[in-house]
């Protein structure tokens, strides 16, 4: 799909499963609790961790009993390290043509601040977002209009994409301010099944995509 971007174009992007796979995230975070646990058999550890997640089992509260570690410090360590991830080429290229084509980037996503933010530092991206917006900084989480506006009342510009991958709560909001929205498919590494409870309530995106790479910049 064709997006025409110019210096009154504003591109909005998620983060978590839109501009790389959160899972990566996940693995990045078992892989150091594992060491930490114990590092002479964190192979073990990790696939232990990997198969109760896959199970929707309660993966720190397992881990907390079996080696006597509180389960608050677990979840530190799992939203405050630092991660191995990267995005992928293609994506990296999609921002710098926005960018080459003088549009605006910004980024709007639900999350702790820290965590969130350590994401981006990883993903080397941040410094080419015109504008970042985290959920706990706005005290706002999707669907609340608040941090789509937050972004109108900033650039002011005539033209707004919003990028996402969850169908319950991406585009409720940037559907009501008349933006136009893109809907990522999940590509089977999802951390979440976004599945909505019911298709017939949902606000429906405009666009429909497999890849950020079927998005080509005019």
């Amino acid at each position: 799909m064709d997006i025409k971007v110019d210096c009154n174009t504003v591109v909005v992007f998620d983060l978590d499963d839109t501009l790389y796979n959160e899972l990566d995230f996940l693995i990045s975070a078992y892989r150091e609790i594992s060491i930490y646990i114990d590092k002479s058999k964190y192979k073990k550890i990790f696939a232990l961790m990997f198969s109760l997640f896959r199970n929707n089992k309660d993966v720190f509260e397992y881990l907390s009993t079996k080696y006597s570690i509180e389960k608050e410090f677990l979840l530190a360590m799992y939203r405050q390290h630092k991660p191995d991830i990267k995005v992928p080429t293609e994506i990296f290229n999609l921002l710098q043509k926005i960018k080459n084509s003088y549009g605006k980037l910004a980024l709007l996503s639900d999350g702790r601040s820290s965590t969130q933010r350590n994401k981006l530092d990883a993903l080397n991206i941040k410094n080419m977002f015109d504008y970042i917006s985290i959920s706990e900084e706005i005290k706002a989480i999707k669907p609340s209009l608040r941090g789509f506006q937050i972004i109108e009342d900033k650039f002011d510009a005539k033209d707004y994409y919003y990028i996402g991958d969850n169908l319950n709560k991406d585009f409720k909001a940037p559907k009501k301010l008349k933006w136009k929205t893109i809907f990522l498919i999940d590509n089977g590494k999802n951390i979440h099944y976004n599945v909505p409870l019911n298709l017939e309530k949902i606000k429906e995106p405009d666009h429909y995509i497999f890849s950020l790479n079927e998005i080509n910049i005019i």
